[in-house]
């Protein structure tokens, strides 16, 4: 199937007893056993429910993936990814990352004796020398958040191959939409279901997908033991929003393709990052690895100062000041003081995280409105 057919059908079957069309919600806590031991597949809703069962499906097909376990939050999956590991073990995670990522890794489990290095994988030799004889994992974003560089998931993934050293990509800037990267190569992948998949600011979710049976054991494992699960009504709500995920991501970057071209030309505007810029560094790679180059938009104004920052975001109307991203609702958001407060200024800023950085996420709206919308703002700056 192709992937617009895929997000309608993935897994996705009538139901059994009734022939409804979509997953019903089984709001359940617990199922009836035939005898001790003998059951229809379910025993307790904090390790399975039908509603979830269906999303896995749906979302390991997505990605092109056998195994998918799904959860409350992404951070619920990251953390799930983190405690397969044991104290002793080496981590390598971009330099360039999302800030509750940094939060988990250095204020949770580096504590617990997970040693973690922030390098930039743009540049294959730097993560080539940061691998250890105890490395065993490297953490991917691609596209990163939120400066946007590119990482070449496929050259990491025969690098860490090489050495024997597991490799996880966090899909959530581009969706399964945009770039797949079990495809490339890498052993895992990571969700935030909140964000493209769910796709309308309603639900909070995460997933994590893979091809090894062994390690998708270790995180079903995680799932029954530390219970960070989905409700059946968050799961539908999922279901609903990754039907139309093919449309919605493909308009928003559309809008979004519209919108650079209007702030590279802008002369109060400084500096844009997006991939699809024929002068990003990443631009190359993006076009091999991506299908398209995503809807998310970060730069800085001309005078680059954070009050101007600050006014421009505080005089939006269409773009919402707000977290988050990847709804049909476009945002506004300043990383430094919400989505990477977490990272020290000192770190954010060797990493080229600017305190006056503007990131947006793109929607689906007119995009002349989202024009006009941000040319208003800059009247205040």
């Amino acid at each position: 199937m192709r992937f617009n057919t895929k997000t309608i059908h993935a897994g996705q079957s009538a139901e059994e007893t009734s022939g409804a069309v979509m997953p019903p919600i089984f709001q359940t806590s617990t199922y009836a056993q035939q005898a001790p031991g003998v059951n229809k597949g379910h025993e307790y809703a904090r390790v399975t429910n039908p509603t979830r069962t269906a999303l896995e499906s749906l979302l390991a097909g997505l990605e092109n993936g056998v195994y998918c376990a799904a959860f409350g939050s992404g951070c619920g999956a990251m953390d799930a990814v983190m405690k397969t590991l044991r104290p002793g073990a080496h981590v390598i995670a971009s330099n360039d990352l999302y800030g509750g990522s940094y939060r988990l890794f250095t204020k949770v489990f580096e504590p617990f004796g997970i040693q973690y290095s922030f390098v930039d994988m743009t540049e294959l030799s730097v993560l080539s020398a940061a691998i250890k004889t105890n490395t065993k994992l490297i953490w991917i974003e691609t596209p990163t958040n939120p400066l946007l560089s590119i990482v070449d998931i496929k050259a990491i993934a025969a690098i860490a191959k090489k050495a024997g050293v597991f490799t996880i990509v966090d899909n959530t800037f581009a969706s399964p939409y945009l770039q797949r990267p079990l495809e490339l190569g890498v052993d895992a992948v990571v969700h935030s279901t909140t964000k493209y998949i769910g796709g309308h600011s309603d639900v909070i979710g995460g997933a994590v997908i893979s091809n090894n049976e062994k390690f998708m054991e270790d995180i079903r494992f995680q799932v029954k033991t530390s219970g960070a699960v989905p409700g059946p009504m968050d799961c539908y709500l999922l279901l609903r929003g990754a039907k139309t995920l093919a449309i919605r991501v493909q308009r928003s970057c559309e809008n979004a393709k519209n919108l650079v071209d209007y702030l590279v030309k802008h002369p109060k505007v400084g500096h844009v990052n997006y991939p699809g810029i024929k002068t990003h560094k990443g631009h190359e790679i993006a076009k091999l690895q991506m299908d398209d180059f995503g809807a998310m938009i970060s730069f800085t104004l001309k005078d680059d100062t954070i009050e101007n920052a600050f006014s421009f975001m505080s005089n939006t109307h269409l773009f919402t000041l707000a977290e988050s991203l990847g709804g049909v609702e476009s945002l506004i958001s300043h990383p430094a003081s919400m989505t990477h407060a977490s990272i020290p200024k000192e770190i954010r800023e060797k990493a080229g995280l600017s305190d006056s950085l503007i990131r947006l996420s793109v929607g689906i709206e007119d995009v002349n409105d989202l024009m006009e919308d941000l040319e208003k703002a800059f009247a205040h700056v």
